[in-house]
């Protein structure tokens, strides 16, 4: 890279500038990749948590929706869940978390009250309200779990994008930068001693003109002097 830059002052001016900006970025990014992985380890202690609960959660609603079924039979399962009128809704809003937007996502009508499942109550048993409550549960634990996974996964890819880039600076531009410096620092150096070397060069040349001239005066002095002695 090197070889395509000139040997200018000026150019070694720019580079400078520039590794200057450059060291200033690296500092930045280095910090802040420092910061999303503290904040992706939380989001990932939150993630097993999360993961555990609807572990749980999807065994117990499995475990009550199997009862239900065994003692009061699918027709009366089914015919519960039909009764349904109201389904659960989702309002998705995004939050920043070092500058990457994560979703935020609120829910709301996934627990009901028995009258609000919309089946009679006269008409099940208490096993299918266990698997209701069990469903409405995991429902939510799902919701939870969509969310931290989300944002679980737009931190990792931001920490990835963020690693790249430092790398990028500190493995190639940056050595490139200072690889480019010290090249024109050299041939400056260079240069300065030709010029030293150029202007000693002319002013020994001078000066043995000047001395040769002197002597070519005197001569002519002399020469003169004993012209008028002999006259």
């Amino acid at each position: 890279m090197a070889k395509d830059v000139k040997p200018t002052r000026k150019e070694l001016m720019r580079i400078e500038d520039r590794i200057d900006l450059s060291e200033r970025g690296h500092d930045t990014l280095e910090k802040k990749r420092d910061g999303l992985i503290m904040e992706f380890m939380d989001i990932l202690d939150q993630a097993q948590d999360v993961r555990s609960d609807l572990d749980d959660s999807y065994g117990r609603a499995q475990h009550a929706i199997n009862m239900a079924r065994a003692m009061d039979g699918d027709v009366a399962v089914r015919g519960a869940a039909a009764a349904l009128k109201e389904h659960p809704e989702l309002t998705t809003q995004s939050k920043n978390i070092m500058g990457v937007v994560v979703p935020q996502i609120e829910s709301s009508k996934v627990r009901k009250s028995l009258d609000e499942r919309g089946y009679g109550v006269m008409g099940t048993s208490a096993r299918i309200d266990e698997a209701a409550d069990a469903y409405e549960e995991l429902i939510e634990n799902i919701i939870l779990a969509a969310e931290v996974e989300t944002a679980m996964k737009k931190m990792l890819e931001e920490i990835e994008t963020t690693k790249r880039r430092v790398n990028a600076l500190e493995f190639k531009l940056l050595p490139d930068l200072y690889d480019n410096k010290e090249y024109i620092e050299q041939k400056l150096e260079e240069q300065e001693r030709e010029e030293i070397f150029r202007m000693k060069k002319i002013k020994n040349k001078k000066e043995e003109e000047e001395a040769a001239a002197r002597e070519e005066e005197n001569a002519e002095a002399e020469e003169a002097a004993a012209v008028a002695a002999d006259d």
